[in-house]
């Protein structure tokens, strides 16, 4: 009787054994790792999750949450047209110190927006979409505007809330 022994290959071992050249493995790998890892099963951009420095809910439909902006990670918030995102939000510092906070999934796919940080106009990478800071489309394809949340500064100007 003979036993054989259980083999586990890695993807790059995977996809070498089929024979793929190695720009075809790079592709194979950037497009496996950045799909799967940042989609959800539903296909949009699956949550990114808060450094130190945010307590509350950050994702879903209770949006409810509180950023450090002295901590390492959000402090940058601090200077205008820095931007990040949370959770399911895009924050972005306006002028004055104020700050805007969308949903950052666009509405045409999915896919995360982002912002250039030259005027008022969020982008997204996918297709090119546009918003303006009050969630409307600026230019399509996407049709639906992204959803505003509520931003209050502290007094003291080191914490910031963003709540649906």
């Amino acid at each position: 009787m003979k036993i054989q022994e259980k083999q586990t290959l890695k993807r790059g071992a995977f996809l070498r054994s089929l024979g793929l050249s190695t720009s075809a493995l790079m592709a194979f790998y950037c497009l496996g790792t950045t799909m799967s890892a940042c989609k959800t099963k539903e296909g949009g951009p699956g949550p990114v999750p808060p450094a130190a420095g945010v307590t509350g809910t950050t994702s879903g439909s209770g949006v409810d949450y509180n950023v450090d902006l002295t901590s390492e990670a959000y402090k940058k918030l601090k200077t205008e047209g820095e931007y990040k995102l949370i959770g399911d939000t895009i924050v972005i510092a306006t002028a004055n110190n104020k700050f805007v906070a969308l949903s950052k999934a666009c509405t045409h796919q999915g896919t995360a927006v982002g912002y250039p940080g030259n005027g008022s106009v969020i982008v997204c990478p996918n297709h090119g979409s546009q918003f303006n800071f009050d969630g409307s489309v600026k230019k399509g394809p996407a049709a639906s505007p992204l959803t505003v949340f509520t931003t209050t500064l502290s007094a003291n100007g080191n914490s910031l809330n963003v709540k649906a």
